[in-house]
């Protein structure tokens, strides 16, 4: 089995936007992803730190993204 990635948000962003995800708002410290193929949104927390396993599973849960395919 292999180990997950821990992943800065900066990191995350790239893999969302090369899946068609774009920039739609941003809330104080938290950006607003929406893919227009397939409608789906996904909040991505802006902060200085690596996210946590939970954060990164649930952001690509709402994406769409299997985690194998990073």
């Amino acid at each position: 089995m292999r180990t997950f990635p821990s992943l800065s948000p900066k990191d995350l962003i790239k893999i969302l936007e090369s899946k068609g995800f774009v920039l739609k708002r941003i809330h104080g410290s938290h950006h607003f992803y929406v893919n227009s193929l397939n409608g789906k949104i996904t909040v991505v927390p802006m902060h200085n730190k690596d996210l946590t396993k939970g954060t990164l599973h649930t952001i690509l849960k709402q994406a769409g993204i299997d985690k194998e395919g990073i």
